[in-house]
């Protein structure tokens, strides 16, 4: 992980010793930034029983926002039909609004 942010490498082993339930993260062997990503779908959901597998991707994080994309396919109002999210919050210009915000940077 050299190289990287301390803020990638800090966040990285802290999701690495304390996994979210559900969800299994693994950076990739040659490129920290890229994640391997598997969610088990939540129960009681029209996807119960579903595995999800995605791929993150970490450009200038925190000054970028993450890129998602699906590997599985899926059908949800936000996930366009290549994989990827659509929500305005992952666009780059409200990722650095909402980064200044929550720095006060502004």
């Amino acid at each position: 992980m050299a190289g990287l942010p301390h803020r990638i490498i800090k966040e990285t082993q802290r999701l690495l010793a304390e996994p979210v339930p559900g969800v299994k993260a693994k950076p990739d062997e040659s490129n920290a930034r890229y994640f391997h990503v598997v969610i088990a779908s939540p129960q009681d959901s029209p996807f119960e029983g579903g595995v999800f597998k995605l791929e993150l991707f970490l450009p200038e994080y925190p000054m970028a926002a993450l890129k998602v994309h699906f590997m599985t396919k899926i059908y949800h109002p936000n996930v366009d039909k290549l994989g990827r999210i659509c929500l305005d919050i992952l666009k780059d210009k409200a990722w650095t609004r909402l980064y200044a915000m929550n720095n006060n940077l502004n």
